[in-house]
């Protein structure tokens, strides 16, 4: 059966003001907006829809490689050839690092490579040196996406380059973004240096693309891509106090039109929103009934603090419930997940956090069972319903 509890503890304190707080228009034809401290999706454009990523979908190359180092299956030190293959993006137009074909970059040369010029050679060097092909890489690629919770993604290429069937979702791309901050923080630095020039050769490619990174606003990356069929598109970083924020748009009509709308994601996001600690952790939020133990109910309270992000401006209360299967059968073991807290905050998805057993409830001694198996039995004989 499932019960329905008010909690003990309130949450109404975040009613701060008159009027809600207001959902982010944005020009791009498809966003994602997450809040990576409390885990809140903050917006959701067409979000899941696969779309032609550009450049954007490097940060998957660079995932790669990341994997191979932290795996040990390269170094900073090792060095790539550069193929024909390679020479002929730069021949191609688009972003490059201004690999030759007598050139041995090493790993640490072509992260950078990739992440502040955008190199497509650059790219297809880390492809075709851990894959042997690109069209080997990209299979890996597309092959490795779902185990990392990308749902909608499908790659041909190594760079972003246009192709039939190279698809991301923004949400994809955050999520993306989200793994490399949070798994490989030795290498995630790199995406705030401004500019990079492989022996002296970038002087007009050299500066970092991402146009948040100059403005004072916490940005500290990701990837900006473009091309005619994606039109303008950023997965961007920014992280102010406590709090982080990513985010993917796409399908700008210009550079400056990314920016501006990138800016204005990152003020929103920081401005219209603040973090409450609605529990600390081990704080009692509701009791739930024992059957037939040696305590008629527990506790239930976080195993760990709870931090809620609500709007800066709402009209309605932030509310809850706590959920469980009930009554609880003892033995009940402290520690032990029993219920769920569900939190409802106006213009959020609803947040659910799991709520543990308070304290151990062994089973009732025998007199209490069989005191209880009688009213059970009385209550049946009577027509009322068991207790």
């Amino acid at each position: 059966m499932l019960n329905r509890l008010r909690p003990v503890l309130t949450l109404l304190a975040f009613a701060l003001a008159a009027l809600p707080a207001r959902a982010f228009e944005t020009a791009a034809t498809a966003a994602w907006v997450y809040d990576m401290s409390t885990g809140t999706v903050l917006m959701d454009k067409n979000a899941d829809q696969p779309l032609p990523p550009a450049s954007m979908s490097k940060l998957m190359t660079i995932n790669m490689l990341f994997e191979a180092l932290k795996d040990g299956r390269v170094t900073m030190d090792t060095t790539f050839a550069v193929s024909d293959r390679a020479v002929q993006m730069t021949r191609d137009g688009g972003s490059t690092m201004m690999l030759q074909h007598n050139d041995r970059p090493t790993v640490e040369e072509l992260i950078h490579g990739m992440i502040i010029n955008s190199g497509n050679d650059a790219c297809v060097v880390v492809a075709e040196g851990l894959a042997g092909t690109e069209e080997a890489f990209a299979e890996q690629m597309t092959l490795r996406g779902p185990a990392i919770g990308l749902t909608s993604s499908t790659f041909r290429n190594a760079s972003g380059w246009p192709a039939e069937g190279h698809r991301m979702s923004m949400r994809d791309l955050g999520i993306l973004g989200k793994r490399l901050i949070e798994d490989f923080p030795d290498y995630y630095p790199i995406f705030a240096q401004t500019e990079y020039s492989y022996k002296g050769r970038s002087p007009d490619n050299r500066f970092n693309r991402n146009p948040l990174l100059d403005l004072g606003i916490g940005a500290d990356g990701l990837k900006t891509g473009h091309t005619s069929e994606a039109g303008y598109g950023l997965v961007g970083s920014a992280k102010q106090g406590n709090r982080r924020i990513i985010f993917a748009i796409t399908g700008l009509p210009s550079d400056r039109a990314r920016a501006e709308e990138a800016e204005r994601i990152v003020g929103w996001a920081f401005r219209q929103f603040s973090q409450k600690t609605v529990a600390k952790s081990g704080t009692r939020v509701a009791e739930a009934e024992v059957h037939l133990g040696d305590a008629d109910s527990v506790g239930l309270v976080p195993a760990d603090d709870i931090m809620l992000l609500v709007p800066a401006l709402v009209q309605d209360s932030v509310t809850a419930e706590v959920v469980y299967n009930g009554p609880l059968i003892a033995p009940v073991l402290k520690g032990s997940a029993v219920a769920e807290l569900i939190i409802h905050a106006p213009d959020l998805p609803d947040r659910r956090v799991p709520l543990v057993a308070e304290a151990d409830v062994g089973k009732a001694g025998f007199l209490k069972r069989v005191l209880t198996a009688g009213r059970q039995l009385s209550g049946q004989y009577l027509g009322f319903p068991a207790s």
